[in-house]
């Protein structure tokens, strides 16, 4: 998967408003609320123009009995994927565009650790700029391995999900 960074882009809230209203459809009365998160959900930060979105839902058993619907619209179902108690579900193959990840409503350890990281970002703008450069840097050092930068942003993104998540439990 090619590795791609750009500057921040508006048009990313009108994506995921789009989407969220697709999901919703979806997953109907099963959905309880509808979060944008990651970067692209932070204004003026750069990312890879990938639109991360976060429903939590009543039940997270139902979930897999969705999966028809979900590749309808163009979504590959990956189960849990690496996180328990999660549904995750990509689209746009090796030219992505979304990332879903589906949490029960009450799981606050999940759903806390993405709102915590979203929220810090927009509150901090020093952080976020700092947090888009590396993602810029990387990206054009490692243009052709999405491997290499995830593992160059990791201790990155370990501190500032430790900061976000202690500034998040005591604002």
């Amino acid at each position: 998967m090619n590795v791609i960074v750009t500057d921040y882009n508006e048009q990313w809230i009108e994506n995921f408003k789009d989407e969220a209203k697709k999901l919703k459809e979806v997953f109907g009365s099963e959905i309880v609320e509808v979060h944008h998160f990651g970067s692209t959900s932070v204004p003026g930060i750069k990312a890879k123009p990938i639109i991360d979105i976060m429903p939590l839902v009543k039940d997270i058993e139902k979930i897999d009995s969705f999966n028809h619907e979900m590749m309808a619209l163009g979504y590959e179902p990956l189960g849990e994927y690496g996180i328990k108690e999660r549904r995750y579900f990509r689209k746009g193959g090796e030219n992505r565009t979304h990332h879903v990840h589906i949490f029960q409503f009450d799981n606050d350890e999940e759903v806390d650790r993405y709102l915590a990281v979203r929220d810090y970002l927009r509150k901090h703008p020093k952080e976020a700029k700092l947090y888009g450069d590396l993602k810029e840097n990387l990206a054009w050092e490692f243009p052709n391995d999405i491997e290499a930068y995830m593992d160059g942003k990791d201790k990155f993104v370990k501190e500032l999900e430790k900061k976000a998540l202690h500034w998040y439990k005591n604002r």
